[in-house]
C-alpha cells in the first residue's frame, strides 16, 4: 500500500505535523503529536478503522485518497523447482495434508 497522507494534507495547505494535529483536534480526534509525526513520516503498519475515519473527516478525503494499492512482486518458482505433476498433467496448486484429529483419522480439508 502507498500511504498518501502528505499529499492529501498538502491539498488542504497543511505542510507539517503540527497543523495536521490541529486539523485532527477540530474534528475530535486527539492523537499525540508523536503519533501524528509517525503517520506523517512513515507508512503505518496498522491503522485503526476509527482513526482512519477521523483522519478522512479532518482532511475531507476518502480512504482511497489516503491509501493506494500497489502491485506486489511475487517470485515465480522455476520449472525445476515445481513439484512433479501427475501422469501427463500440469502441476496445480499444492494442497496441505491435514493432520490427524483426536480420534486418529485425518480431518477433512476446508472448501476452496
Amino acid at each position: 500500500m502507498k500511504w498518501n497522507l502528505r499529499w492529501v494534507a498538502a491539498r488542504r495547505d497543511i505542510w507539517r505535523p503540527t497543523p495536521l494535529l490541529a486539523a485532527f483536534r477540530e474534528v475530535g480526534f486527539n492523537p499525540s503529536l508523536s503519533k501524528v509525526a509517525a503517520l506523517w513520516s512513515n507508512t503505518p503498519i496498522t491503522v485503526r478503522l476509527e482513526d482512519l475515519d477521523m483522519i478522512c473527516t479532518a482532511l475531507e478525503c476518502t480512504v482511497a485518497d489516503l491509501m493506494e494499492a500497489e502491485p506486489v512482486a511475487t517470485a515465480q518458482p522455476a520449472d525445476a523447482e515445481r513439484p512433479a505433476a501427475g501422469p501427463g498433467g500440469p502441476a496445480g496448486p499444492v494442497r496441505p495434508i491435514p493432520k490427524p484429529g483426536s480420534d486418529g483419522r485425518r480431518r477433512a480439508l476446508p472448501p476452496n
